[in-house]
């Protein structure tokens, strides 16, 4: 038998087939190393995302709006007077005003010889129609007349005649009363061309437009060439030496606007406030407004005063009293009392004071009212009773409303 020598293995190997076995046998697979890359991005994405929500919350007011103070302006009741006023608006027209155009004649206009502004004298001539028409007829109406009034003459004469020879038996009483019943026929055909000749001459004479009293030319709504009818006015003619302010006063005022009661006139025309009286008042009321009409008359020698404007009547009522002013719109207004906010010890408090009145910018409450008693201003809108409020005063100078009452004029 044979025996077996051990093996051995040849030193000898390549060195070159070394390095290709331990790489073979030293570094694990790849796929061991997916687990770690998803587990560090979901790390990753924790903690980015517990970062924002920290950010967010740590910019997040903890504290109620409701419990800061709110800012607000405030202005400080000031002391002063009131008095009662009532004010109208109305009209200012003229003492006497006419639209002058033709009555009795429809025609062409052949002239018009003034423009607004002028200044005419009773009678001077306006405008003239084309009346050849007219004349024409008044001519011929004219005529017949006259032939009418000869044959009366002549008819009368012959019946005086008959009547003398009716003593003597020559003529018969008929044919005497047959003469007189002509003449008196005749005379009575006479009357009545007459009347026709008085018509047409009216027609005539409106042919030519005469001023009817001493004034100016307010407008002119008709130029030569355009065909007129009876009540077309072609120039209205205005007498400013006196001029009329009209209005009218719920019936509630009726005592109160008394013939002889002084008052102011603010012209909205040219701004002037000018003293007055009322001059007359009417003794009924309106039945459809319920409103009764006054008047106040100006008198206006120089004739500075447009008609047909607007003026203001102020009247004074009552006597002065002592009154708190705040600026009107720190207050909401309902009916006779007025809604506030009062500040006291950092805290709003609304309070409802009655009204006196307004005037202008300012409004006047009753001195239940402290004088000197903070008043929230702008920010007003979004109080509510009991707010904690930061304050910031801001200047107010009330005026008086307790002007006197206006001298009448002399």
């Amino acid at each position: 038998m044979t025996s077996r020598e051990p093996v051995t293995v040849d030193s000898a190997v390549p060195a070159a087939a070394a390095p290709a076995a331990r790489g073979r046998t030293t570094h694990p697979p790849r796929k061991h190393l997916v687990p770690l890359f998803i587990g560090g991005a979901v790390l990753g994405i924790l903690l980015l995302g517990g970062f924002l929500v920290y950010r967010a919350e740590s910019r997040v007011d903890k504290v109620a709006l409701a419990s800061t103070p709110k800012p607000v302006s405030v202005i400080a009741a000031q002391a002063t007077r009131f008095r009662d006023a009532r004010t109208y608006i109305g009209t200012l027209r003229p003492w006497i005003e006419a639209q002058v155009g033709p009555q009795f004649i429809s025609a062409y206009v052949d002239t018009v010889l003034v423009r607004p502004g002028a200044v005419v004298t009773r009678g001077e001539v306006l405008a003239t129609l084309d009346c050849r028409n007219a004349s024409a007829s008044s001519q011929a109406v004219a005529a017949e007349a006259r032939a009418i009034d000869a044959r009366q003459r002549a008819l009368g004469d012959e019946s005086a005649r008959v009547n003398t020879m009716l003593d003597g038996g020559f003529v018969s009483p008929n044919e005497a009363e047959q003469k007189e019943a002509q003449s008196s026929a005749e005379l009575a055909q006479l009357a009545s061309q007459r009347a026709k000749m008085v018509g047409t001459n009216l027609e005539v004479s409106d042919c030519i437009l005469r001023a009817p009293f001493d004034g100016e030319i307010g407008a002119r709504t008709i130029d030569p060439g355009a065909f007129v009818r009876p009540g077309t006015a072609l120039v209205s003619v205005v007498d400013r030496s006196t001029v009329r302010m009209t209005f009218d006063v719920p019936e509630g005022d009726f005592a109160l606007v008394a013939p002889g009661t002084a008052l102011t006139v603010r012209l909205l025309a040219t701004g002037e406030t000018l003293p007055g009286t009322v001059a007359r008042r009417s003794p009924s009321a309106d039945a459809d407004t319920r409103t009764v009409h006054c008047e106040v008359d100006m008198p206006d020698a120089g004739r500075h005063i447009p008609v047909n404007t607007t003026g203001e009547v102020r009247i004074e009522v009552g006597q002065p009293r002592p009154a708190t002013a705040i600026p009107l719109d720190a207050a909401a207004i309902n009916g006779a009392k007025a809604g506030i906010f009062v500040v006291e010890q950092g805290q709003a408090h609304k309070v409802t004071v009655p009204v006196l009145g307004e005037r202008g910018g300012t409004l006047f409450l009753d001195t239940s009212l402290k004088p000197g008693t903070l008043v929230v201003g702008e920010g007003r809108a979004i109080l509510a009773d009991g707010d904690a409020v930061t304050t910031k005063e801001i200047p107010f100078t009330a005026g008086s409303a307790a002007a006197p009452a206006p001298e009448p004029p002399p």
